[in-house]
């Protein structure tokens, strides 16, 4: 029977593997989950996951093994998900059968024909759609929607804290809970002072700056295809953030000079992005956040609709999805009201 490999390898290359998958196999199905589990796991918009055929698994190349992943198991899931114990990088789960992420293939991502975005997945988790609101069609391919015939009370029965529409601050919030904070909105000092120039929209003073991100650091940390970001002062979030900004179980990883990435250490969740350029600033993981009116998070951000950041990288990786996250961001942002530029301090 024919074959071919695929190699995958998280940022920091500590967990290395390769999948040998039957050619007759491929194109191998992607499905975007946008339930809040996989969000709160991730940090992510939604998780990408592509299951493998029967019989097929990650074989790790030396010195990587099993012994470098982090296990996550959560009770409302018969599968157990993995991700790198060093930069946080979820690289896929199993149950019986070995479902991977699909983002952290970069030895083939010139290859064609490896994968087809099939469906989203349970869309309903979110009040907003997440994703599925923004694009439904990838290289010509209408996607499926599957809620898998459940209520949205009964996607979100697992959420470790559940969305509080009373709140007047927004809670950010991992899945296991380990790593818990709060987000104020901009207050009237912050906003009228010069560090706000950049970070908050001359559109809404009391709404933070938010975008889409398709660089290649955030795509191998994460284990998806696109992660987004609230750009939030740190003197709003609560309780007072360390200098290293690790509160709970989180733990940190430098990605880059200047680059702290933050990830919960038990769930896998991508937490913040820090760079000592702006010290005043964090990059807030919109995944984890517990928005009541959904995962766009629109009562409390401004997005930047036109463009994601890093577009040419996401071109590189996966022109298809690249594309149509990008046109569906331009379509959905006029449709909301959101403004299709603005420059990011």
């Amino acid at each position: 029977m024919a074959t071919k490999t695929l190699m995958a390898s998280c940022l920091c290359k500590t967990v290395q593997f390769t999948v040998t998958v039957p050619t007759e196999c491929f194109p191998l199905k992607v499905h975007l989950c946008q339930c809040s589990i996989c969000r709160y796991t991730h940090g992510s918009p939604c998780s990408f996951h592509a299951p493998l055929p029967s019989g097929v698994e990650p074989q790790f190349i030396a010195p990587s093994g099993p012994n470098k992943l982090t296990s996550y198991r959560h009770p409302a899931s018969k599968a157990t998900g993995y991700f790198c114990s060093t930069c946080g990088c979820q690289i896929g789960g199993v149950d019986g059968q070995w479902v991977i992420s699909p983002a952290i293939f970069d030895a083939n991502r010139e290859d064609e024909g490896i994968w087809k975005f099939n469906a989203h997945m349970l869309p309903n988790s979110a009040a907003d759609g997440g994703l599925a609101a923004v694009f439904s069609v990838i290289d010509g391919h209408r996607m499926e929607t599957e809620n898998l015939g459940l209520s949205p009370q009964a996607i979100a029965g697992s959420d470790s804290q559940p969305p509080d529409a009373e709140s007047k601050e927004l809670l950010a919030q991992c899945h296991c809970g380990g790593v818990s904070f709060t987000i104020a909105r901009p207050s009237q000092k912050f906003v009228a002072s010069p560090l706000s120039k950049g970070w908050t929209s001359p559109l809404d003073k009391t709404k933070w700056l938010a975008t889409m991100d398709l660089c290649d650091d955030c795509r191998l940390v994460t284990g998806t295809h696109v992660i987004s970001w609230m750009f939030v002062s740190l003197d709003h979030i609560t309780p007072h953030l360390p200098n290293d900004l690790l509160i709970g179980s989180a733990k940190g990883y430098r990605s880059s000079k200047g680059v702290l990435r933050v990830f919960c250490g038990t769930c896998g969740a991508t937490v913040f992005y820090h760079y000592d350029g702006r010290p005043e600033i964090v990059d807030v993981a919109m995944g984890i956040l517990r928005a009541p009116e959904g995962a766009m998070a629109e009562n409390w951000s401004v997005w930047r609709a036109g463009r994601p950041s890093w577009p040419e990288n996401g071109m590189r990786y996966h022109a298809g999805f690249s594309r149509a996250l990008t046109e569906g961001m331009q379509r959905w942002g006029a449709e909301r009201g959101h403004p299709q530029d603005f420059e990011i301090a």
